[in-house]
């Protein structure tokens, strides 16, 4: 080989070293933000983009068809009940591929109790643009589905979309509630919207509002996204939760907006991997986990993270709450960056729940709660005890962390109660939570630490 032409490979091949190392530079350069995605959000991610890509690159080439509920019938008048006509045209969307089953915009739909039954074909969307709004009078419900408005079932990667509303026109419920007229008796109500049975559905841009009992249950699923979801309904509205999460796992629910008259969002028993991202909460019941336990029930619940919230004038922050007799445990929960505006008890554990009208009786089994963090927690408490942690005689709550904690009282001092709890803080923490101990010593008599002179001063056990 001649020299010249060794000379042009070697510049060919130091051109070629030196592109590379750029792109390793830049590739280098992004793995932060990228890594930081994944840490917070776990292997739910890395799913999520193995199920996303796909299906956009499918969507993109493919053909949509709608399906106009108003060809099947549907007046949109908010008068005329367009239930059979919503069925008809959801069986005819599900049998084809890369169909619309569309509500259109700026249009009223009165639907009754309907099952919106899978499998069906793939990449279905549900496209509710307009408004659908539920029968008011309680006393005309369809007895054969007292518990479910619009349900759907059995999807796989299917998309529910829209920008419209879901109105489950529930005042006549709350007033016929037992919780609101005591001469009543407590009846089953209706859950607005629920998912039943599926995997990889994504629910987005949607506002459900004034749901007769439950918004939106999300139940026995997988791989369920929620984004950009807005739920309404007045503080005295009975028994409301926003957003219920029940027997489902690798559950996600970001960037949502929840008022009600009950938690904002609720994590039943048997739900694993749930991750929470900037929840705006309040007014109502703030974020529970729970209730879990109750008729010595068994109860599973693990690896659930709240990241970045604000709840404003709530009864109750971070909650997780067990009924005594119960079994099994909560562990490995993550509660991180929240800002509380006037919440009642901003952070509590309660494992002597008792929502009955009757007393319920010591008992002493418990569901065991271990490994919860509490991280960069701040702002404002209406009650003396700022931090509550009531946990069982006999199955005391382990391995409580606190961090970072900057809890303040409205008027007066903030507080620390124990009963049975033990961990450890570090950092700064306020109010003082010396009341921790991670010597298996801790005190089971209840105590309060008083913030003022840092002792500690037995409390009741019936104060909870």
């Amino acid at each position: 080989m001649r020299k010249g032409a060794f000379s042009t490979i070697r510049f060919v091949v130091f051109l070629l070293l030196v592109l590379l190392t750029h792109v390793s530079e830049v590739m280098s350069a992004s793995v932060p933000s990228w890594w930081e995605e994944m840490e917070i959000w776990g292997d739910e991610a890395a799913m999520e983009l193995e199920l996303d890509f796909p299906t956009m690159w499918m969507s993109q080439r493919a053909a949509r068809i709608p399906v106009n509920v108003d060809s099947f019938g549907a007046a949109g008048d908010g008068v005329t009940d367009d239930t059979q006509a919503f069925l008809n045209a959801w069986d005819k969307a599900c049998s084809l591929k890369n169909a619309v089953f569309l509500v259109p915009e700026q249009r009223h739909y009165l639907v009754n109790a309907a099952r919106f039954r899978g499998p069906c074909e793939s990449n279905l969307i549900v496209q509710i643009s307009g408004t659908i709004v539920a029968p008011d009078e309680p006393n005309g419900w369809d007895p054969k589905n007292p518990r479910i408005w619009i349900y759907f079932s059995k999807l796989k990667g299917v998309r529910i979309q829209g920008g419209g509303v879901i109105d489950g026109s529930g005042s006549k419920w709350w007033a016929s509630s037992c919780k609101i007229n005591k001469t009543n008796p407590c009846r089953e109500a209706p859950t607005a919207l629920t998912i039943d049975a599926s995997s990889g559905v994504r629910v987005q841009d949607l506002t459900i509002q004034s749901a007769q009992q439950m918004h939106f249950t999300i139940y026995r699923s997988d791989a369920i996204k929620v984004t950009d979801v807005r739920v309404q309904s007045p503080r005295d509205s009975p028994n409301t939760d926003g957003i219920h999460i029940s027997n489902s796992s690798n559950v996600t629910i970001q960037n949502v907006q929840i008022g009600t008259g009950d938690d904002c969002i609720s994590i039943a028993n048997a739900s694993y991997n749930i991750k929470m991202k900037n929840i705006d909460c309040g007014p109502g019941h703030g974020i529970s986990i729970g209730s879990l336990g109750k008729d010595n029930s068994l109860a599973v619940v693990t690896g659930i993270v709240v990241d970045t919230a604000t709840l404003t004038d709530t009864t109750n922050g971070l909650r997780i709450k067990t009924w005594q007799g119960g079994s099994g445990y909560v562990r490995a929960v993550r509660f991180e960056n929240v800002k509380m505006n006037a919440v009642a008890n901003p952070i509590i554990i309660d494992q002597f729940y008792c929502d009955s009208p009757i007393t319920c009786k010591n008992q002493t089994s418990a569901v065991k709660i271990s490994q919860v963090l509490y991280k960069n927690i701040r702002g404002t408490s209406k009650s003396r005890d700022a931090m509550k942690f009531a946990c069982s005689d006999t199955v005391p709550c382990s391995n409580i962390v606190l961090n970072n904690i900057n809890l303040e009282r409205e008027d007066g001092s903030a507080e620390t109660f124990c009963n049975c709890a033990m961990g450890f803080d570090y950092g700064f923490v306020k109010p003082a939570a010396d009341c921790l101990r991670n010597d298996g010593k801790s005190a089971c008599d209840g105590t309060r630490v008083d913030s003022q002179n840092q002792t500690l001063i037995p409390i009741l056990h019936t104060e909870l």
